[in-house]
């Protein structure tokens, strides 16, 4: 996810206008406050006092200001959002945390679980019991409130979809597409989930069969992979995030994905500050994007949800993915550290 400065909270009065746009209507939750069944009453009171909450986010801002809109809107609750890239916001909250610096109140990106335990508070939050159970922490330090299913994805002006590959061991016969083709250079879970479907050493030896013939091009950013594939300065990616394929793809551009075994999953997490300066808003906005109607708010823009009860953007998505084998994929920092080591090895990186 390609980072970048994040705007203050004062930029959330833009996001009405986006989220206004002709073509694009609140939903009826967004109206009427008091069917919200995420505005848990003792913790409203509580987060309105404190007045304020500072968000650390990956999620790109045409997204992210709109979501949090509705909840500043719901709550009265002040929102700053702080845009980073994943590695920007661990190495902010480790920064910030280690020196006892009380500014983040909550984290929502792909990395979360990966954080200290202590950075954590644990939390409890009514909405998580209507999650996938791979999205609840044992632990009750995170839960994610996106799924990260990963995919490759294609140019469909260059690429035709009866060319695609069926399997993984089908990419090395495609030397055409030698230098065209790109992954992001932290896709370790991928990695990590190939070796488990196909065991470590012949799970290393495919991935490095294709590197061999492909050459792939190693990027930064999973939205920019998305936006770099629909633009056609790649025609595939080997593996990207599937609702940031969705996302370039709902915007116009010629992009698609195509499901391939094993499917790993990893979730966009949301925790809660163990240094907390908005304690009681960090756990009613990690409560909001668990909610049912977070959650459809998100997909209207590709995310896909994490509840039972959330359809897909588009429907068949989500019959799709019910059908393919999914290997979901929780890192701990240590896991995150063996693995990036070993996909830098398979892909000659140093």
């Amino acid at each position: 996810m390609q980072g970048r400065s994040a705007p203050a909270s004062q930029h959330l009065a833009a996001a009405v206008a986006i989220a206004m746009a002709p073509g694009l209507t609140l939903p009826a939750y967004a109206q009427d406050a008091a069917q919200q069944s995420w505005l848990v009453p003792d913790l409203v009171s509580a987060a309105k006092a404190e007045g304020a909450l500072t968000v650390y986010g990956s999620m790109n801002e045409q997204e992210a200001l709109p979501l949090w809109k509705l909840f500043e809107d719901a709550t009265g609750v002040k929102v700053s959002y702080v845009r980073s890239s994943d590695t920007q916001i661990m190495a902010k909250v480790a920064i910030e945390n280690r020196t006892g610096q009380r500014i983040w109140d909550v984290a929502f990106t792909t990395t979360v679980p990966q954080l200290p335990q202590a950075y954590l508070a644990p939390f409890d939050p009514p909405e998580a019991k209507d999650l996938m159970a791979e999205a609840r922490d044992p632990n009750r330090r995170w839960y994610g409130g996106y799924a990260n299913y990963n995919a490759p994805a294609y140019n469909t002006g260059f690429v035709k979809p009866t060319e695609l590959p069926k399997t993984y061991e089908d990419f090395a016969a495609h030397k055409e597409w030698a230098g065209k083709i790109a992954i992001d250079d932290t896709d370790d879970e991928w990695l990590a989930a190939i070796c488990a479907a196909y065991g470590n050493e012949r799970g290393r030896a495919l991935v490095k069969s294709i590197v061999a013939a492909l050459d792939p091009v190693l990027t930064d950013g999973h939205l920019a992979l998305a936006r770099s594939v629909g633009a056609g300065e790649y025609w595939l990616a080997l593996n990207n995030f599937l609702p940031l394929t969705l996302n370039v793809k709902m915007s116009g551009a010629p992009t698609d994905f195509w499901l391939i075994e094993p499917v790993p999953l990893i979730f966009g997490g949301v925790g809660v500050n163990t240094l907390a300066p908005h304690p009681n808003a960090a756990k009613l906005a990690g409560n909001f994007v668990l909610s049912q109607e977070a959650e459809a708010f998100m997909t209207r823009k590709g995310r896909l949800p994490t509840r039972r009860d959330v359809a897909t953007n588009p429907p068949e998505v989500g019959e799709m993915l019910k059908r393919a084998k999914v290997i979901p994929m929780v890192f701990s920092a240590d896991d995150q550290r063996k693995w990036q080591k070993t996909f830098n090895e398979v892909f000659g990186r140093h």
